[in-house]
């Protein structure tokens, strides 16, 4: 199997003050707790020569691709999408909000991947870009563990990706509801792949 590493999300709008996430009441401490396990990965999949993927979610400047759905959430979480902040208009591509945070800075290779939505495959060509590299196995990491990760999760496992989940490595404000993802993840042995910690991944590359 050929497998490339996918980091979600990690954005300054959902892992800096001032963010989205930070305005909708979240505490963006939780979502930044899994920085130090997904440098861990960075180095060891780069090291590897894995393909690195990035994703950012966020919407067009004139909004036009923001569903009135989830415009209504957002409002209703006190952080409207488009919105001026401190970081810059919410959840809009462009702006200082939208870019993925100093610390994980992708490679000029690393391919980013811009989302309106919350899975990495909705409206993308997330899945053309991998099965041109000839990928079948995902591994996932980001945030939220509860939303953007499992949404693209069961969308890669349904286009028949082998996927794991790096449990460390993914973060929510909510940690009942991320112990929840993970706990579902490897239900019936496993049904939406594997759940293993960061230690546990490159502790596999290193014997492999």
């Amino acid at each position: 199997m050929s497998a490339a590493l996918l980091v979600i999300d990690m954005q300054r709008d959902f892992c800096a003050p001032g963010g989205y996430a930070d305005r909708a009441g979240l505490d963006i401490g939780r979502l930044r707790a899994p920085i130090p396990a997904i440098l861990r990965l960075l180095a060891g999949a780069r090291a590897r020569g894995l393909l690195v993927l990035h994703s950012r979610e966020g919407h067009r400047a004139d909004l036009a691709d923001l569903p009135p759905s989830k415009r209504r959430r957002a409002e209703r979480a006190g952080a409207p999408i488009g919105q001026p902040g401190p970081l810059g208009r919410l959840l809009v591509r462009g702006e200082y909000g939208h870019e993925l945070i100093d610390e994980l800075q992708p490679l000029p290779a690393e391919p980013v991947i811009d989302k309106p939505g919350y899975s990495v495959f909705a409206h993308t060509d997330l899945d053309l870009l991998l099965r041109n590299r000839g990928i079948d196995e995902l591994i996932l990491c980001g945030v939220t563990t509860e939303v953007c990760v499992a949404s693209t999760l069961r969308s890669a496992v349904d286009l028949g990706y082998a996927c794991s989940l790096v449990s460390d490595a993914c973060g929510s404000a909510y940690p009942e509801l991320h112990e929840a993802t993970l706990a579902t993840v490897a239900v019936e042995g496993g049904v939406f792949g594997r759940v293993l910690d960061s230690q546990a991944l490159l502790a596999e590359w290193e014997a492999a």
